[in-house]
C-alpha cells in the first residue's frame, strides 16, 4: 500500500488527526518534508480537508473521499464484529450534508455505464413490445430469485422459474418462500405496467412497493415504530418513527434532486437499506425501487444474478458501518454491465 492511500485510510478511521499522528501511523515514517508534501497532495486532489491553523491544524477526509475511497474489504472483515471501528448509530449528516457534495461515480465509471446504456437503447429500438416484455420476464425471474436468495430463500433458479411461470411450488420449501418470490413478480409487473411510477420518488410510493413485496408475509405495512437489529453488525438504525419518516423524506429529496440516473438508482439501493424504515423487507424494497427508477427513466434494470450473496451483504455492511459506498458501487456497475450484455 502506498503512503498516500495509507494516509487516507488512517484519516477515515481517525478524523481530525494532527500531522504528527498521521506520520506515526505510516508503515515507514517519512521525513517531515515528505509528509507535508503527501498531505498537500491529498488536499490538492480534493481528498483531505484542513481544519484550524498553526499548531492546532488538523486533517480530515473530504466528504467525497470518505464516501468513495477504496477500503480493503478482506482485511476489514478479518476483524470480529466487536473489533471493528464502526459508526454504530445513524449518521444524521450523511443524507443532508455529506452525500449532496459527493459525485458517486468517477468520469471513467460513468463513461462505462453510459456506453452500456447506449447499447441497451440501441437494442431496445430494435425490439417489439412483446420481445421487450419477454426479456423483462426473464430478467424478472432472475431478480426475484437472487433478491430472495440474498434474504435466505432456498428456491433454486429453476424452481423459481417454474413457480413464477406455472405457479408450481417446489417440494420441501415453505409457503413463505413461494410468497416472497411471487410478491417480487407482482411488484415488477406493477412497475412495468406503470413505468413512470418511480420517476419522481415519494415516501408513499416506497411504502406501496414495500406493501407489494411483503404481502401475506406477516410484515407490518407502515414505517416501524420500534427498534430493529441487523445481523452481523453493531450498526443500529433509527428507532423513532418520526425520525425514520424524516430520513426517508430527506432521501427522496436527495434522489429527486440528482440529475444522473445511475446516482439516483445507487442511492436508492443503499439508503433504503441503511434507513431500515420497515420491520422487514427493506433490502428487497431497495432493489425494486432502484430498478423502478432505472425503468422509469428508460435505463436497463439490474437482476443481480451473478452477485455473491455474501459479497452483497459485506458491501452493504461497509456502507452501514463506514458510510463508504466504494465496494457496493463496484457491484452496481458490474451488474448493470452484466444486465445489458445478458438480457437485451
Amino acid at each position: 500500500m502506498n503512503q498516500e492511500i495509507e494516509i487516507l485510510q488512517f484519516l477515515h478511521y481517525n478524523p481530525e488527526a494532527s500531522r504528527a499522528e498521521i506520520g506515526s501511523s505510516l508503515t515507514n515514517t517519512p521525513s517531515p518534508a515528505t509528509l507535508k508534501r503527501l498531505i498537500a497532495d491529498g488536499v490538492a486532489k480534493g481528498h483531505i480537508e484542513v481544519v484550524g491553523r498553526g499548531p492546532a491544524t488538523r486533517y480530515r477526509l473530504t466528504p467525497q473521499a470518505h464516501v468513495t475511497m477504496e477500503l480493503n474489504l478482506d482485511t476489514y472483515f478479518d476483524k470480529d464484529i466487536d473489533e471493528r471501528q464502526v459508526q454504530e448509530s445513524f449518521n444524521f449528516e450523511l443524507i443532508n450534508e455529506i452525500l449532496p457534495k459527493v459525485d458517486l461515480f468517477s468520469d471513467e465509471e460513468l463513461q462505462r455505464l453510459d456506453d452500456a446504456q447506449q447499447v441497451f437503447r440501441q437494442h431496445l429500438s430494435e425490439m417489439s413490445e412483446l420481445e421487450y416484455r419477454k426479456e423483462m420476464e426473464r430478467l424478472g425471474i432472475d431478480l426475484s430469485w437472487k433478491s430472495s436468495q440474498i434474504e435466505g430463500n432456498t428456491y433454486s433458479l429453476l424452481e423459481t422459474e417454474r413457480l413464477l411461470k406455472e405457479k408450481q411450488t417446489a417440494s420441501g420449501k415453505t409457503k413463505e418462500e413461494a410468497v416472497m418470490l411471487l410478491n417480487h413478480k407482482d411488484a415488477l409487473d406493477f412497475i412495468l405496467d406503470v413505468p413512470d411510477y418511480l420517476k419522481d420518488l415519494t415516501v408513499a410510493r416506497i411504502e406501496e412497493i414495500h406493501a407489494l413485496l411483503t404481502k401475506e408475509l406477516g410484515v407490518e405495512r407502515n414505517i416501524r415504530h420500534r427498534r430493529v437489529g441487523i445481523t452481523g453488525t453493531n450498526y443500529t438504525p433509527l428507532d423513532n418513527e418520526f425520525q425514520i419518516r424524516e430520513a426517508l423524506e430527506d432521501t427522496v429529496r436527495l434522489i429527486n434532486g440528482k440529475n444522473n440516473i445511475f446516482e439516483k438508482a445507487l442511492l436508492a439501493l443503499v439508503l433504503l437499506s441503511y434507513i431500515q424504515a420497515f420491520t422487514d423487507g427493506n433490502k428487497r424494497t431497495a432493489r425494486i425501487v432502484s430498478n423502478g427508477i432505472l425503468i422509469a427513466n428508460g435505463y436497463c434494470p439490474i437482476s443481480f444474478r451473478t452477485v455473491d450473496s455474501i459479497d452483497y451483504k459485506k458491501a452493504m455492511l461497509m456502507f452501514y458501518e463506514q458510510n463508504n459506498i466504494a465496494v457496493f458501487k463496484h457491484i452496481f456497475i458490474d451488474q448493470f454491465l452484466f444486465a445489458v450484455k445478458t438480457y437485451f
